[in-house]
């Protein structure tokens, strides 16, 4: 396995994506709270407070940065604006996560991250094959999906969803570098 750096900084047109802070908190907070953008996720919980952006945050402290990837995403104007991680262990498939604060829904905001990211993990991180999970209802993640490159693997699953204690039906994706 390649050495990885810990604190990679990603360039797009439009953003700038890099390890998250604990100042990020409070913004991580606000986004995370609005019960639209928690309930196209499986993880964020609702409702979502400061105590839980600080937790997740405090989760990194850490993490193997040859098995775990956190982004931030940053907007020239208007500062942290979502998220972005790869999660678990290379030999069953790295997956990747996201969401983004629904002010910044339909922008391609998230497209251009995740094409940014999947870039990093190829040629800095080492993996070959990238996989994602989608809720079946959401659309729009979707179709950023499909735009960076995913195909569908036919795989299904019910998936737990924290913000309405509930599980969904979703969807398995790959992505091959």
């Amino acid at each position: 396995m390649r050495p990885v750096r810990i604190d990679p900084v990603l360039e797009t047109p439009r953003l700038r994506l890099r390890s998250p802070r604990r100042a990020d908190a409070v913004r991580i907070a606000a986004l995370c709270a609005d019960l639209e953008v928690a309930r196209t996720t499986a993880r964020i919980p609702h409702p979502y407070s400061l105590a839980d952006a600080e937790a997740f945050l405090a989760s990194g402290d850490g993490v193997d940065p040859a098995l775990e990837a956190r982004f931030i995403l940053d907007h020239p104007a208007e500062g942290l604006i979502g998220m972005l991680s790869f999660f678990g262990d290379p030999a069953p498939g790295t997956e990747i996560g996201y969401w983004l604060g629904r002010p910044y829904w339909g922008a391609g905001l998230m497209t251009e991250a995740v094409r940014a990211a999947l870039s990093w993990a190829a040629r800095d991180w080492g993996r070959t094959f990238v996989r994602a999970w989608r809720l079946d209802e959401n659309l729009a993640s979707d179709a950023v999906l499909v735009k960076a490159g995913f195909l569908y693997t036919g795989e299904r699953r019910q998936t737990s969803v924290l913000s309405r204690g509930e599980d969904l039906p979703s969807r398995g994706m790959i992505w091959l570098a």
